[in-house]
């Protein structure tokens, strides 16, 4: 049976708070009223009016396949063809009723089981690993189905670590125990689409087929078209501070199954468990739960919306954005807009990370995802840059014992990764660096045969030359750089 939002202000207990939300623009979806009929999306028209012209049935047949191509990641258990036409039609009233079915079909929880294996990751605060549940995954699944189909699914409480960050801080993340990892999983198979639906081309953090290398790419491209002067903003602690209230007036814009809304309610408000101390989060989203992301992007959706309509061009990833813009009269505005949107929202900009500069010119460039853009070319971040050397340092020890081969086959997984990233940096930081490399592999040969020194001098350089590393199958980052400019 559909819920209907009385069913959802019964159950809270309270009235429904007023939406608050900022509007929501109108252009991806004016072409799309809402339709009467069934809600996964009513009588999909098919075909064309007998007599059509030729060519109207090939755009009609390009535009399927357009959308077919749209919707490829979708889990296909999950979301119908009649499902996925209803995404770009509408649905009446605007907003998805009677989805905790879908949540808690069998072949969903199986899905969403599937995925949570494959990505691994620690036990939660039940000490139940990946590999214990998928000894009796059938039972399991089958429990956590009767669970959320009789109304008993409780969320366990989230086991939370602090992971060391470069700068010599940490942060933290929660670990959700399995199952309820799972059941987030299948939450996101069926809410994901609806919301992707709206958010916008500027966004790109934790969304199916976009990466962060799409984002540099598209800043790169806007420097290169003439905006170069970026507001460069940071929200402080945005996963541990977004407001309950407000995220949930922005998941029920779209959203009016009761059981759905009440499932999202509690996995905000699940107990944290660090070191034997235990307490309810009273906003923010957990790091590292499945549905964090989701939510944090809805939430920064309405910020999405008002730069686009205000015609600003911003690049969101997850909570690091920048503005790019023409004049530095531009940037000023729309820094001040962010500021009031921040504001009004329950956010906090970071008054040390968050300015305004021209990246053409020395000392006014600006961070983003790992790169530095500053004077018209990219380099690599000094603290993404200091990270790799450490990891460096720790697989490069000269006291360590083991064979040079082993000390390269460790290295190169690391070293061909990072430079998978990081190929658009200036070709000085991969010379640099495999000379780096070399010359610890030097000092580490020379300690073990028992003589001091770093490898820094001239005989170790004939000894073990450029070409001998090369031969005992280091990965060159320079070499690998001059082999990818001349393929382009």
């Amino acid at each position: 049976m559909a819920q209907t939002e009385g069913n959802r202000s019964s159950r809270a207990g309270e009235p429904t708070p007023p939406t608050a939300c900022p509007a929501r623009s109108e252009s991806a979806e004016s072409k799309a009223e809402p339709r009467e009929g069934r809600q996964e999306g009513g009588d999909v028209k098919a075909g064309t009016k007998q007599g059509q012209a030729p060519e109207v049935s090939a755009r009609t047949k390009q535009g399927a396949e357009t959308h077919e191509r749209k919707w490829t990641w979708v889990e296909a258990s999950v979301w119908t063809e009649r499902m996925l036409s209803a995404l770009g039609n509408g649905v009446k009233g605007g907003k998805w009723f009677s989805l905790v079915d879908k949540v808690k079909r069998p072949s969903t929880l199986q899905a969403a089981w599937n995925k949570v294996a494959s990505n691994g990751g620690a036990a939660g605060v039940d000490r139940q690993s990946i590999e214990r549940f998928a000894a009796k995954s059938d039972a399991y699944l089958g429990e956590l189905a009767q669970t959320l189909k009789d109304g008993s699914y409780r969320p366990q409480a989230v086991r939370r670590v602090d992971i060391p960050k470069g700068d010599g801080k940490t942060r933290p993340l929660g670990i959700p125990t399995v199952k309820d990892r799972i059941v987030q999983t299948a939450l996101k198979l069926v809410l994901e689409p609806i919301y992707e639906a709206q958010f916008r081309d500027g966004s790109y953090g934790f969304r199916p087929g976009r990466s962060c290398k799409d984002a540099l790419r598209e800043v790169d491209t806007l420097i290169k078209e003439g905006y170069p002067i970026v507001v460069d903003a940071d929200l402080q602690s945005y996963f541990d501070s977004i407001p309950h209230q407000r995220l949930m007036q922005r998941v029920e814009e779209r959203i009016s199954d009761g059981a759905v809304l009440e499932l999202i309610e509690r996995f905000l408000k699940q107990d944290i468990l660090q070191e034997g101390r235990s307490w309810t989060p009273t906003g923010g989203t957990p790091q590292g739960a499945v549905i964090s992301p989701l939510l944090a992007n809805l939430y920064l959706h309405p910020l999405d919306v008002l730069m686009e309509e205000s015609g600003y061009r911003m690049v969101r990833y997850a909570d690091d954005f920048v503005i790019l813009c023409r004049r530095r009269e531009d940037a000023e505005v729309a820094l001040e807009k962010v500021r009031q949107w921040v504001q009004e929202n329950g956010l906090t900009l970071h008054p040390d990370k968050t300015q305004l500069g021209d990246c053409r010119i020395p000392g006014e460039g600006f961070d983003f995802l790992g790169y530095r853009f500053e004077a018209g070319q990219r380099h690599v971040r000094k603290k993404s840059l200091q990270r790799l050397k450490e990891r460096i340092v720790e697989k490069t020890k000269r006291t360590q014992g083991k064979s040079l081969a082993a000390v390269i086959g460790e290295l190169n997984p690391m070293l061909k990764g990072w430079f998978a990233y990081f190929k658009h940096a200036h070709e000085r930081t991969f010379g640099t660096l495999d000379a780096q490399i070399r010359r610890r592999l030097r000092a580490m040969l020379r300690k073990q045969e028992k003589r001091p020194g770093f490898g820094r001098n001239h005989a170790d350089h004939r000894r073990w030359p450029n070409a001998f590393f090369a031969q005992a199958g280091l990965f060159a980052m320079h070499t690998a750089w001059l082999a990818a400019r001349q393929s382009r």
